[in-house]
C-alpha cells in the first residue's frame, strides 16, 4: 500500500507545473507551528512534557517529515526536468 500511495504521490508531482514543484521545494512548516515544533522538541530533550504535549510533538514530527518527503520528491522531480542541478555537482 505505501508503494501505492508513493506512486500517486510522485505522479501528481509530475503532473504539476514548474512553478508549482519548485514551490514544493521551497515549502516549510508554518511559523506557529515551527515554534511550537521547536519549543516542545526543547522541552522534550529536557524530559519536561505531559504526555498531551507528547502527543501534539508526534503530531509536528509526522507533518515535519511528510514535509520532508515532499520536499525530497519535488526536488526529483525539478532536477529531472532541469530546472534545479543535482546536488553532486
Amino acid at each position: 500500500m505505501a508503494e501505492i500511495n508513493r506512486a500517486i504521490t510522485e505522479l501528481h508531482l509530475e503532473s504539476l507545473p514548474d512553478d508549482q514543484v519548485l514551490a514544493v521545494c521551497d515549502m516549510q512548516m508554518k511559523s506557529q507551528q515551527q515554534e511550537v515544533f521547536s519549543e516542545f522538541l526543547a522541552r522534550h530533550r529536557e524530559g519536561q512534557l505531559n504526555d498531551a504535549e507528547i502527543r501534539q510533538l508526534d503530531e509536528l514530527m509526522q507533518v515535519y517529515r511528510s514535509g520532508l518527503v515532499s520536499k525530497a520528491k519535488a526536488l526529483k522531480v525539478s532536477v529531472k526536468r532541469g530546472l534545479k542541478p543535482t546536488l553532486n555537482q
